[in-house]
């Protein structure tokens, strides 16, 4: 088998699904190792209720419209299944409950990368396209260790119903944080708490969903020094009714606390309440421990320009926070990094090759040794 022919592994759902997808059109034949039992990343995973902040004309990977009403914003199970639709549709060999544990690197090039299942599978280059939802971030406060109240990341909730009646905190000013607030205050006594205001941006502007004027002025495709700049605290969509529950106290904004009690939190202010249960919509981390034996991350971050490993040829990444531009680690942006990095991979493989019939050609035309 040709290094050409050698199957590229690509680890992930909707990432890896674009990876798969701009693989076929530069000439590489994938195989995608996914964990759960659906190619679908983990949208399945996340909580009942969880709404997409793109309308459905923005929200589609290449090759595939969304389906439906263009303005509307599709919910969880939507997601899901469309990116069942997308995976059935692309021509590539997809192999479900099968997890990546470990890559390693082979003598004289290439990879090779370890399953759950004890197989070691050849690769000619690897996609890194897990995301970050198995990694959630959870910060560690005083007392936490004593606190007897349900804590968890919000990876772990699901929906308001086993809320009802009791006193929440919600940790974090970014969309999920909001989101999860917001339906958790109809059924529980909430309070977000978060280090600074929340940061709101209108939903819409002069009609038009902010993402269509982030596509038409290019902010989409804005490099990540710039953004990073622009961008320096976590925003949140609105249609106004964040705003006005914010406004009217329906959903209370308290400063951090800054401890735990054995059934409480402590709050800026040194007094200290009873608490139910707190949510931390902290972020997440990425997900890549099965790099670990390459040494190519940096304390679990990925040492990487534009998806491109700097330690490690024939290494990409896909799905990673600002990755190249704003939308980088979204429905409507990866398929563009997906193009990027397949080439830069395609480029890499064809290398390989052309050294490999190199190799051959010298060794076919070396003279024989005297006998």
């Amino acid at each position: 088998m040709s290094d050409r022919m050698e199957p590229v592994i690509i680890i992930g759902g909707e990432s890896g699904l674009a990876a798969a997808r701009a693989a076929l059109t530069v000439g590489l034949r994938p195989v995608v190792l996914h964990a759960g039992a659906q190619p679908v990343g983990s949208w399945s995973d996340y909580y009942d209720s969880l709404t997409l902040f793109s309308p459905a004309r923005h929200s589609a990977l290449p090759g595939m419209p969304f389906g439906g009403d263009p303005d509307r914003y599709p919910r969880r199970d939507e997601v899901t299944a469309y990116l069942r639709r997308y995976a059935q549709a692309i021509d590539v060999d997809i192999r479900t409950r099968t997890r990546a544990v470990a890559v390693h690197a082979r003598t004289g090039g290439g990879y090779l990368v370890r399953t759950d299942a004890g197989d070691d599978l050849p690769a000619v280059g690897i996609v890194a396209a897990t995301g970050s939802f198995g990694n959630p971030h959870l910060p560690t406060l005083p007392g936490q260790g004593e606190y007897a109240g349900d804590l968890r990341h919000v990876a772990g909730y699901r929906g308001p119903e086993t809320y009802g009646g009791k006193r929440v905190v919600v940790v974090g000013a970014g969309n999920s944080a909001v989101q999860v607030a917001y339906e958790l205050a109809s059924h529980a006594r909430v309070a977000l708490a978060t280090r600074e205001p929340v940061q709101l941006l209108p939903q819409r502007i002069r009609g038009r969903d902010l993402h269509h004027w982030l596509r038409v002025t290019g902010a989409d495709r804005l490099p990540r020094a710039v953004i990073t700049r622009l961008v320096r605290h976590a925003t949140v969509l609105d249609t106004g009714r964040y705003r006005d529950a914010i406004t009217s106290g329906e959903l209370p904004r308290w400063d951090m606390f800054t401890a735990f009690t054995p059934d409480g939190v402590v709050w800026s202010d040194g007094t200290t309440e009873p608490v139910d249960a707190v949510i931390f919509a902290t972020g997440y981390r990425p997900d890549l421990d099965y790099l670990t034996p390459l040494d190519a991350l940096d304390r679990g971050v990925p040492r990487q320009a534009g998806g491109i490993s700097t330690t490690h040829p024939g290494l990409v990444y896909l799905g990673l926070e600002f990755q190249r531009t704003f939308a980088s680690n979204t429905l409507r942006g990866v398929g563009r990094d997906a193009a990027y990095v397949m080439s830069a991979l395609a480029a890499h493989a064809d290398g390989r090759r052309r050294l490999r019939q190199g190799r051959r050609t010298a060794d076919h035309h070396r003279p024989a040794l005297a006998a």
